[in-house]
């Protein structure tokens, strides 16, 4: 259940929110429901929408004179770039070269896992090859001539890291049956399910070869070397990696042998463990500890663990702002970027050994995407990352921390037609914020579709969606309402854990004021109110319409409408005894009370639901139970299951079909 903090080709389910808010329908079927509504409210044909240019991964060259990128046009209908090209770029401004790669410019031909060689010398990276889950590493020289394969693998690689030394270490699937992640698409279910699953690896190339660094019944998820020669630091756990993420311990592996030493084991059951970094003297590895609801869905407070005594300490405690990625500066301080509230910011917290009052370095109402200290070339400082917000479209930039400056220049022009507020608002004894975006020109009361994130532990963040769904709505002049209700990141652990054992209930309400105080500050149509989301925020769509009346139309992507089955069909159980408490065999109660499904005579809101078909995250047959009930009852309803996809539609045809539906649903219900 997930955020995206920095760059990756995976979809979590908050970055669900993130898919809706991208949608472009312009593409497949879409492009004739498009095309037909410019012509209605334009007067004219409609031509091909720009595509927004997305860049999934920058790295900075150690000397700061070059910056790697792997980017590409965003499909119509769908988020992520299907074609990514490797660019290498000056700092300067100067020169830029395509790196030629070997598969060419198709679909999942994805280069990835960026890493300079120490010297800056040579960039290394990671290639799928198209329609498997083999990857090979190449390399070229830092002008992307002179390309070279150091390994060819039958299996899944990612995260590669160079060691003080020169050495190359990765993480590493042999046999790999699905891409890395539980919001890839599942393999089949078929055959013995309780055969031990492929391990994700810590591995070093040595003499064109891998060499494991960590033991064959670990699943690891994050790493770092330890600078003084003594071996990694990663989080992991035993089992499906899939599902054990919420139960990863953070170890110490050996370097000749990869003995595994566990040296931290969370506090409570509501601690995930994410993004380990030890400091440049390898005194100290510090970690983001809080509740997460998916890997990758990073947030909490920041810890330090002295690798020496093994003392550990918060150093953070009460801070009402989720740290979202640590990294270290040049000169051995910890940077963290934080989310607090509706600010994205950049702080330093000294040496990382006591708490510390945060030094703000930047804070600025955008998203930034990048390691906390960004992709970092000391002893320069400079760092590259990319930013963003609802109404600035993504550009690479490059400087010092606040000092930066755009490198990039890919989506000039892009003019967004929304114009953003960030609203407050009071419920139970919470401060709660989010994101109201308007039209530009309105005429009297206008709809709103409130859109729930993914998560729960998530935000809604200053993205920026390009031509899609939300334009289109916005360009009909109808508003959109992003709300962080408690379970969000964005104001401390209190705020994040308030609906542990009561999911749907609290951060309901806290939506619903949210509406309340929207209608205050804008002319909002009561009578015309729809809800969408992804995920977490399908199961808050699937909720809301068996709890009010209030919307008059609901659009949930891969849902969840009845937690007691849901238990037994996902593929990621384990997130939920944090949040239940207990599994629902010991308390089928506390389930029970936040299914859709119990309540589900009262629906009388019209609602479209769709999912991925081999979904582990949200399975199908939750949606699939949503729409036979609402049928059965009479509620009009719709539903899509697209083959082959996961937790999240990346197919673009699929993402754009899904569009075109959403939009025809709510022109259908509330114009």
């Amino acid at each position: 259940m997930k955020s995206i903090t920095r760059p990756t080709s995976t979809l979590g389910l908050a970055a669900m929110a993130v898919a809706l808010l991208s949608f472009a329908a312009s593409a497949e079927s879409a492009f004739a429901a498009a095309a037909e509504s410019a012509v209605a409210e334009n007067g004219a044909a409609a031509s091909p929408e720009r595509l927004v240019h997305r860049f999934v991964e920058v790295r900075v060259s150690p000397d700061a004179t070059r910056v790697a990128s792997v980017e590409g046009d965003s499909p119509a209908g769908g988020t992520f770039p299907d074609v990514r090209d490797l660019l290498i770029r000056s700092v300067s401004g100067g020169s830029q070269r395509r790196v030629a790669l070997p598969c060419g410019r198709v679909a999942e031909c994805w280069p990835g896992s960026l890493a300079w060689t120490p010297d800056g010398r040579r960039l290394t990276f990671t290639l799928r090859t198209p329609g498997s889950h083999f990857y090979t590493i190449y390399t070229v020289a830092r002008d992307g001539s002179d390309l070279q394969k150091l390994l060819a693998f039958g299996g899944t690689l990612e995260s590669l890291k160079y060691g003080r030394d020169g050495t190359l270490a990765m993480l590493a699937v042999a046999n790999a049956r699905k891409e890395v992640g539980a919001t890839q698409a599942g393999a089949p279910i078929a055959g013995d399910l309780d055969s031990a699953p492929p391990e994700q690896r810590i591995a070093t190339l040595v003499a064109g070869s891998l060499h494991w660094a960590s033991p064959p019944d670990l699943f690891v998820y994050e790493y770092d070397w330890r600078p003084d020669g003594r071996g990694f630091v990663g989080t992991a756990a035993p089992g499906d990696g899939d599902d054990n993420w919420w139960t990863a311990k953070l170890y110490g592996f050996e370097p000749e042998t990869g003995a595994p030493r566990v040296i931290y084991t969370p506090a409570t059951i509501r601690q995930q463990l994410a993004d380990p970094s030890v400091s440049p003297d390898g005194r100290t590895v510090v970690f983001i500890g809080g509740l997460m609801s998916d890997f990758g869905s990073t947030g909490g407070d920041v810890y330090s663990l002295s690798l020496d005594t093994g003392a550990v300490v918060d150093l953070t405690p009460g801070i009402e702002a989720s740290a979202t990625a640590v990294g270290w500066s040049c000169r051995g301080d910890l940077v963290v970027h934080l989310l607090r509230g509706a600010q994205t910011q950049i702080v330093d917290l000294g040496p990382g050994r006591e708490p510390a009052r945060p030094r703000r370095r930047w804070s600025g109402s955008e998203t930034l995407r990048g390691d906390a200290a960004g992709s970092t070339a000391c002893p320069s400082g400079i760092i590259a990352l990319v930013h963003e917000s609802f109404t600035a479209p993504p550009e690479i930039e490059v400087g010092r921390i606040g000092r930066w400056h755009d490198l990039t220049r890919a989506n000039t022009g892009f003019v967004s037609p929304a114009r953003v507020r960030s609203v407050s608002w009071k419920s139970e004894g919470f401060d709660v914020q989010g994101w109201l975006l308007l039209p530009k020109r309105t005429s009297g009361k206008i709809p709103l579709i409130t859109l729930i994130h993914g998560g729960p532990a998530a935000a809604h963040t200053p993205t920026f969606s390009g031509p899609g769904t939300p334009w289109r709505m916005l360009q009909r002049g109808w508003a959109l309402f992003l709300p962080n209700p408690r379970g969000s990141f964005g104001q401390g652990e209190r705020f994040t854990t308030a609906n542990v054992r009561d999911l749907g209930h609290g951060d309901l309400r806290d939506v619903l004021a949210g509406i309340d105080a929207v209608e205050r500050e804008a002319p909002i149509d009561d009578a015309r109110l729809g809800i969408m989301g992804g995920s977490y925020g399908g199961f808050m769509t699937m909720w809301a319409v068996t709890q009010t009346h209030r919307f008059k139309a609901g659009v949930a992507a891969a849902g969840i409408s009845n937690w007691q089955s849901y238990y037994g069909e996902n593929g990621i159980d384990e997130w939920m005894l944090p949040y239940f408490g207990a599994s629902v065999y010991d308390d089928p109660a506390v389930y029970a009370r936040s299914s859709p499904i119990n309540y589900i005579r009262n629906v009388r809101t019209p609602t479209f639901a769709y999912v991925g078909e081999r979904d582990i995250e949200c399975p199908a047959p939750q949606t699939q139970e949503f729409w036979h009930a609402l049928k059965a009852l009479g509620v009009p309803t719709s539903i899509m299951i697209y083959p082959g996809e996961g937790h999240g539609l990346r197919e673009p045809a699929h993402a754009a079909d899904a569009a075109a539906r959403t939009l025809a649903w709510f022109d259908k219900y509330l114009r």
